[in-house]
This record gives C-alpha cells, sequence and structure tokens, in this order.
C-alpha cells in the first residue's frame, strides 16, 4: 500500500474515534434526529475568535462517500472489534449519492464571541441517519486548533495595538506586520501549520509559514495572505567563521539592503552586544545608513525583556533617534526582532519595558513560533460538542448531561441559535421553537439580530467566506 500524500487518511468514514462506530445501537429506540452544538467553556481568554470551520468542512468532508469507502470501513471495523452500521452508510450512497445528510450552522468566520456561547449547530437531516452528527464529532470539533491559534494571536494583536497606539504616529499601519509566524517547525504535522499559520494571518501579514499561506488560498481564495523578507539564520552567519562575523553581516547588506527595503540578521551567534556595539554601530553604520534600509536586528537568546531593552539602547547609542509627535523615541535606520521566548506574556513584559524607558513600540517586531501554533489544546479554551436535542417517539427532548463532580461540564439544553445585540455586540445563545431551522424574524427581539448562518448542509457548503470578510469581522471588535 502506497503511503504518499497519507491516502491510509482519506476515508471520512474512518476520520472518527473507534467506539463511535457503536453509537448508532446505543440511542433510545424510534430515534429519529440529533441536535449537536460546539462551544467555548470558558478558558485562557474571555471571548475566542470563530475561524477555520471552512476549512474543515472543505478539506474533511468535502468529497462524497463511497460504496469503497465503506467497504474498506466494513473490513477495518470487524477486524478491529467494533460493530460497523453498514446499511446506513449503504443508505448515504444510495440515497443521498454519498453526501452527508447533516446541517451546520454557524457564526461568521472571523466574529469574536465571548466564551460559553454556541458557535456551531450540527443536526441530522435524514431520520435513519440521526447517529451521523455525533459519528462526526471528531472531525468537526479539530475546528478548536484554528480558533484557538487565532484567539491567541488575536489577544496577542491587542497587545501589541494598546502599546501603539500609546507611542506611535501611526499604529494602524504598524500593527500588521508587528507579530511574525516562526512555528512551521514547532508543530506536530505539515496540517498543523497550515491551519495555524493561517489562523494566525486572520490577524497579522507576517508570516514565514508557508504551509499557512497556501491553505488561506486552498480554503478561503486568498492569493497571498502573508509576507516575509530576507533574513539570517545562526548557519549562515556562522559558516563564516567568528573571525568573519562583520564580513557576514556585510554580505547580507549587500544581498538584501536596498532604498526601502528590510533585512532582518540574527546577531547573537556569539555576542549580541558586541555586535552591536562594535559591528553595526562603528564597522557597517556607514553602510547601513547609505543602503537606504531598515536593518532588523534579531536577538535570539537570554532573558528577553532585558535582552530587548539593552539591544534597543545601544542601537539608539550607535544609530540615534527621533522623537515622534507622541514624545517615544523611534530609531534611526534599525529596528529589534525577538523571536525567543516569546509569548503573550513575554510580549507585554518587553513592551511594558521598553515603553517605560521612553522608547516607541515601533522599534519592536516580534517572532512566535512554538507559543503560538503548538502550546495549546483543547483544554486551552474548553472546547466541546454535545447533543442537547434528541427526537424520540415524534416529539423533541432536551438532552443534557450536569456532572456533580464539575459543574463546569454542565452542557446546555435544546435546539438552539445564537442571538447577536445590534448595539453593543454581545451575544445570546437562545432556544429555537419546533422544528426551525433559525428564529423566526417576528421572535427576534428588538435591537437584536440572529448571528447564526447555515453554511453546510446535505453535502453542499452554502456559505463561503473570503479571507478579507472573515479579517476585517476579526478586527472590527477592540
Amino acid at each position: 500500500m502506497t503511503t504518499h500524500g497519507m491516502p491510509y487518511l482519506d476515508n471520512p468514514i474512518l476520520d472518527t474515534d473507534s467506539y463511535k462506530a457503536s453509537h448508532w445501537l446505543q440511542y433510545p429506540p424510534d430515534t429519529k434526529a440529533t441536535f449537536f452544538y460546539v462551544e467555548s467553556r470558558g478558558g485562557t481568554y474571555e471571548s475566542t475568535v470563530f475561524f477555520g470551520l471552512q476549512a474543515v468542512l472543505k478539506s474533511r468532508l468535502g468529497r462524497p462517500v463511497t460504496h469503497a469507502d465503506i467497504d474498506e470501513a466494513r473490513a477495518f471495523f470487524a477486524a478491529h472489534g467494533e460493530p460497523f452500521n453498514e446499511p446506513d452508510w449503504r443508505h448515504i450512497v444510495d440515497v443521498h449519492g454519498g453526501r452527508l445528510p447533516v446541517r451546520v450552522r454557524a457564526v461568521p468566520e472571523g466574529s469574536v464571541v465571548p466564551t460559553h456561547q454556541a458557535l456551531v449547530t450540527i443536526e441530522s437531516t435524514d431520520p435513519r441517519c440521526y447517529w451521523l452528527p455525533s459519528y462526526l464529532e471528531t472531525l468537526l470539533l479539530r475546528l478548536w486548533y484554528p480558533v484557538t491559534v487565532a484567539t491567541i494571536s488575536w489577544q496577542a494583536r491587542r497587545t501589541i495595538l494598546h502599546y501603539l497606539e500609546r507611542t506611535s504616529d501611526d499604529a494602524a499601519g504598524q500593527i500588521a506586520f508587528k507579530l511574525h509566524d516562526f512555528g512551521a517547525r514547532g508543530v506536530s504535522s505539515a496540517e498543523s501549520a497550515g491551519l495555524g499559520g493561517m489562523a494566525h494571518l486572520v490577524n497579522f501579514l507576517g508570516t514565514d509559514t508557508v504551509s499557512g499561506v497556501l491553505a488561506a488560498r486552498a480554503f478561503y481564495g486568498e492569493p497571498m495572505a502573508g509576507f516575509s523578507i530576507p533574513a539570517a539564520e545562526h548557519s549562515t552567519i556562522t559558516s563564516w567563521g567568528r573571525e568573519h562575523e562583520v564580513d557576514a553581516y556585510r554580505n547580507m547588506l549587500r544581498r538584501f539592503a536596498k532604498p526601502g527595503s528590510l533585512v532582518a540578521v540574527v546577531s547573537d551567534s556569539y555576542d549580541i552586544y558586541h555586535a552591536i556595539a562594535e559591528l553595526w554601530g562603528k564597522a557597517l553604520r556607514e553602510e547601513v545608513i547609505a543602503s537606504g534600509a531598515t536593518v532588523v536586528v534579531r536577538p535570539d537568546s537570554g532573558d528577553p525583556v532585558e535582552v530587548v531593552h539593552r539591544c534597543v539602547a545601544m542601537l539608539d547609542d550607535a544609530f540615534g533617534s527621533t522623537v515622534n509627535g507622541r514624545g517615544y523615541r523611534v530609531l534611526n535606520h534599525v529596528r529589534v526582532i525577538q523571536g525567543d521566548g516569546v509569548n503573550p506574556e513575554s510580549i507585554r513584559a518587553i513592551l511594558e519595558r521598553i515603553v517605560a524607558a521612553g522608547y516607541s513600540a515601533d522599534n519592536l517586531a516580534f517572532g512566535m513560533g512554538g507559543a503560538l501554533l503548538q502550546k495549546l489544546t483543547r483544554d486551552t479554551q474548553k472546547f466541546a460538542l454535545k447533543c442537547s436535542a434528541a427526537r424520540v417517539a415524534g416529539a423533541w427532548r432536551d438532552v443534557w448531561k450536569d456532572p456533580v463532580t464539575d459543574q463546569g461540564k454542565m452542557s446546555k439544553r435544546g435546539r438552539m441559535t445564537l442571538l447577536r445585540n445590534l448595539r453593543d455586540g454581545s451575544y445570546r445563545t437562545v432556544p429555537l421553537p419546533g422544528d426551525a431551522v433559525s428564529l423566526p424574524p417576528d421572535a427576534v427581539p428588538d435591537g437584536w439580530e440572529e448571528a447564526m448562518q447555515t453554511v453546510w448542509e446535505n453535502g453542499t457548503l452554502l456559505r463561503d467566506w473570503s479571507f478579507s470578510e472573515v479579517r476585517e469581522r476579526a478586527a472590527g471588535r477592540p
């Protein structure tokens, strides 16, 4: 069997947890429909940026199930020790053309929604396939990952923007490139790099994660979602030898430093402070100025708060600075990018230190790797997908859990949708009447709108959000 491209993962029937294969036998007799929802039950941040469902739907449910898929799944589960619902899967192929009979509703992508609100609902649309929403939990709930990355990135943007608005003459023009994604090598898979890298690009334009840019193109139609600049790594500096460190830097200038351009040079291979004071600040100073470029010096070790402050102050000594309209100093010809030990907490600490020293946040950019794309779990925002209603013996019944040992895991009950307040942007999860897919217009309170839309129904994508729409929505709430 070939493993090129991992086709062994392509069967959508097998993109589930093993025990799901037995669940169609576990619901009450005469169950004809089920209704599930997704929410963040709290976590590190009080709001989440909803993003990535469209990518999950397109990538995992974009092709119809086939009889060949069923044959493979039947053989797998027989050997694996689980029962398999072959008749209903054959029904899906024969009656629905292999397109799964479910309806998925969700808030528009890019929406910033407080925790403890329904973000997605999933319900069956064929009485024979009442069990299907639960079966899809495994693949659908993976949207926790792009949502959580987008949320971390959005929160970092909010922190950086706070300092820019205090200290910069052009906060809006600066913010887009202030947090650069360095995370591709630190994630568990190429797919994670794509989904996570794309989620970061909802909030910023800077990235070195190529697969994130490609994912935004593939799933949201964005031709070029992110940008990068020439930058050195330690091997391209240290291969010159310690005694020729200055020549390595000079080579970077001669190759890439053009009027108006940016070039980033890691400068801590040996002694960052010597590199700034003697090499950049003296030996190469006139060449940096004459190039017309902005040289971005990158320290990559030590205590980030202390090292960044000292580097900025030393660059100020070497190249000077200009006081901007807000009374803060902006370095001439040079900047600093910190890419080591960067996380939401260290970003705030670094900025607080340099702003307190009288420097504008203009002087800094950040690179974030593992803390952006990998140092997170489903529990970071406590994501869950739960059943809240079932139609049994012709009537809808509320379904919920309420564990005495953990009130935080109490789930919502009933069929539901989400309302958004038109005045203050707040949200409220509310019940749906009967079999209604959405609220009747006369049931929507004054000053509110229904926030959920049907995005996927019976194998068809009904809303195809563009990346620019997602970005505008995420940027619209402070």
